[in-house]
C-alpha cells in the first residue's frame, strides 16, 4: 500500500507585516530585504496559536471525511503552544477524531517531510488507512524583532494534508540529520522556575545555513532520484522549503533544472518553517498548477540540522 495526498489546505494569521513596516523599527529597507531573501510580507500571529491555525487547516483538509475515519495525526512544529498536551492531541480533540493516534515531531523546516515519511511507513505496513499531516508554526513569538538578520525572515501559518492508503508501492525517501552542525540554528526554551538557559529567540548563522542548504538539498535530491531510478528530467515540480529565494535559485542552478520548476510563495509568507511546504502545496493545488499524474519532489532543510526529501506522484 502507498499513501496518497487526497486533499490539502492552509491558513495564515490575519495580521500582515511588510518590509516597509519593519523598516520603521530596525535599520533595513524593502529593497535590502527583497534583494537578499525575496520576502516582501509575512503573516504574524496575534490571537492565533499553533493549535488554532492547525485545527483550521486540518478541518479544511478533512473536508467531508468523517473525523472518526482518521487513524493518525502527526504535527510538525518547533513552536507548539505547550509541552503537554501535544498539539496533535489538542487537534484530535478539536476535530473529534477520537480514533486517531496523535503525536508531534520536531524536525523544524524538514518536519512536514518527516511526517509524510512516517505516514508512508505506517500505510505501507497496513497499520493506517487515513491520516492528517500538519505543519504549523508561530515563529514570530521567538524572533528578536530588533535583530534585522532574523526578524525579516520568519512568518506564521499552518498547512495540512489528508493522506489515504491505496494499492501501490511507495518511493524510498531521503532523510538525514547533521547534529554536528546544530549550532548554526538554535532557539533555547523558556522553562518556568528554571535557571536561565541562554537566548530565548532564534539565532542563526545565516552564511553557513545558506551553504549547507544549497549543497545538502541538492545532494539529497540527487540521492533520492537515483535510489528511485527516476531521471531528474521527469520531475515536474520541485517543492522546496521556502526559506530564501537565493537558496532556491542556487539549488536549481546546481541541479541544472529550469527555475520555473521551483514554485515559490515566500514573498508573501516568509519562512514559516514546518508550515512552509504544506502551505505551498495547498496553494499550488488550489491554483491548478499541481495536476494529477505529475511527478513531484518535496525537499526541506532546517534546524538540527536536518534534511528531508521525498518523491511522489500527484
Amino acid at each position: 500500500m502507498v499513501g496518497k495526498i487526497l486533499r490539502t489546505a492552509a491558513t495564515v494569521p490575519e495580521q500582515i507585516i511588510s518590509n516597509d513596516d519593519l523598516a520603521k523599527t530596525v535599520q533595513t529597507s524593502d529593497q535590502w530585504i527583497t534583494e537578499r531573501t525575496g520576502i516582501k510580507t509575512r503573516h504574524i500571529a496575534q490571537t492565533e496559536s499553533v493549535v488554532s491555525l492547525a485545527t483550521k487547516a486540518a478541518k479544511k483538509a478533512l473536508g467531508p471525511m468523517d473525523p472518526l475515519a482518521i487513524d493518525m495525526i502527526i504535527v510538525s512544529s518547533v513552536t507548539s503552544d505547550a509541552l503537554m498536551p501535544s498539539a496533535a492531541a489538542e487537534i484530535q480533540k478539536n476535530l473529534g477524531a477520537y480514533n486517531a493516534t496523535g503525536f508531534d515531531i520536531n524536525a523544524a523546516c524538514s518536519g512536514f517531510i518527516y511526517a509524510y515519511t512516517l505516514v508512508q511507513a505506517h500505510m505501507s505496513a497496513g497499520w493506517c488507512e487515513n491520516a492528517l499531516i500538519i505543519g504549523a508554526e508561530t515563529l514570530s513569538h521567538f524572533v528578536d524583532w530588533q535583530d534585522r538578520e532574523t526578524c525579516i525572515l520568519f512568518g506564521d501559518g499552518a498547512g495540512a494534508s489528508l493522506m489515504t492508503s491505496v494499492p501501490g508501492t511507495p518511493y524510498v525517501p531521503f532523510t538525514r540529520s547533521f547534529g554536528q552542525l546544530g549550532d548554526a540554528l538554535t532557539c533555547n526554551p523558556i522553562y518556568p522556575n528554571a535557571p536561565d538557559k541562554g537566548n530565548h529567540t532564534v539565532l542563526m548563522d545565516g552564511r553557513n545555513v545558506f551553504k549547507f542548504a544549497v549543497k545538502e538539498v541538492s545532494n539529497a535530491i540527487h540521492s533520492l532520484l537515483e535510489t528511485n531510478n527516476t531521471p531528474i528530467e521527469s520531475v515536474d515540480l520541485f517543492i522546496l522549503h521556502q526559506a530564501n529565494l537565493r537558496i532556491i535559485q542556487s539549488i536549481a542552478r546546481r541541479l541544472k533544472v529550469d527555475p520555473q520548476k521551483f514554485p515559490t510563495n515566500l514573498e508573501k509568507y516568509g519562512n514559516t518553517s514546518s508550515a512552509s511546504i504544506p502551505l505551498l502545496i495547498a496553494e499550488l493545488e488550489q491554483s491548478g498548477r499541481l495536476k494529477k499524474g505529475q511527478k513531484v519532489v518535496l525537499a526541506g532543510f532546517g534546524a538540527g540540522l536536518t534534511i528531508g526529501a521525498c518523491l511522489l506522484d500527484w
